[in-house]
């Protein structure tokens, strides 16, 4: 009976352990949710890598505060003329 006891015992810490190790990798995961990026950026040389820069730097500046939100929409208009 003791044994019966031990073993029971032992399959119960051991599916306990097993649990603790995938339910704090999956925490893990969704500690980092994955976000879609607002805007996408280009690096790989393709034409018009230029416009993707000046329009990237653009977005960097209005996030910064460095830009308004009337003078970001007008620049990027001209940006995509």
């Amino acid at each position: 009976m003791a044994l019966a006891m031990g073993a029971f015992l032992m399959v119960l810490m051991v599916t306990m352990a097993l649990f603790l190790v995938l339910a704090a990798g999956s925490a893990g995961r969704q500690s980092e949710p994955d976000r879609p990026r607002p805007f996408r950026t280009q690096h790989d040389g393709a034409p018009g890598t230029d416009l993707d820069a000046a329009q990237e730097e653009l977005r960097l500046r209005y996030a910064r505060g460095e830009v308004d939100r009337e003078e970001f929409l007008q620049r990027k208009i001209d940006l995509e003329r």
